[in-house]
């Protein structure tokens, strides 16, 4: 009797842990899908909060303002002028009145970059023409291969003009032109304008 016992006891327990086996592989595999599911999510939310993070957000658009700055060394030899300020920003400038509505700017950069635009520009026989605010409105207020800003076009027209006449002359069509006007930079697009960037700070107060 006490065989019979012992077997009828091992009986229910294999039935049991059979039970148990049958009944955990569902589950295992719930829980598995169930982490799956929550590990995506967090990735999903984690990628949305970089996405909306401000300080996220900006540090990548200046990467991407500095390699469009780099990639666009390429585009000085085809420019028209480049005016620097003059040694910390340059802005090379292109203008085609049978495409274009107005110049635009080709190339810009800073520092360093300033420097090796100069370089490119000057072995490319590219006039390199000194207009320290111009140089700052235009590396402040317009991106690459967009158009200037309306407000810059009479200054951008000044420098353009004096460019066509010096190749002109160059190639024997005309006179020399005199010394290269000031260019007529509204104040309030030079960043270096200390009354207006203070005026500026006081209204964001």
């Amino acid at each position: 009797q006490l065989g019979s016992w012992l077997s009828l006891g091992v009986g229910m327990l294999l039935t049991v842990i059979l039970l148990v086996a049958v009944l955990d592989v569902p589950a295992q595999k719930f829980l598995h899908a169930q982490q799956m599911r929550m590990s995506h999510q967090e990735v999903k939310r984690e990628h949305k909060e970089m996405e909306g993070d401000p300080h996220v957000k900006g540090q990548r658009r200046a990467r991407q303002r500095q390699l469009a700055q780099r990639n666009s060394i390429g585009a000085v030899p085809k420019a028209d002028l480049v005016v620097m300020n003059p040694t910390h920003y340059a802005v090379a400038i292109k203008y085609d009145d049978a495409t274009m509505g107005a110049p635009r700017v080709v190339a810009k950069g800073a520092d360093l970059l300033a420097m090796k635009i100069r370089e490119v520009a000057k072995a490319n026989q590219v006039p390199v023409l000194q207009a320290p605010m111009l140089a700052r409105a235009l590396y402040a207020h317009a991106e690459i291969n967009d158009e200037i800003p309306s407000a810059l076009y009479t200054a951008v027209a000044q420098v353009l003009a004096y460019v066509y006449q010096l190749k002109a002359a160059m190639k024997g069509e005309g006179v020399m032109p005199a010394e290269m006007p000031t260019p007529q930079v509204p104040p309030e697009l030079d960043p270096h304008n200390k009354a207006v960037t203070q005026a500026r700070t006081e209204e964001t107060r």
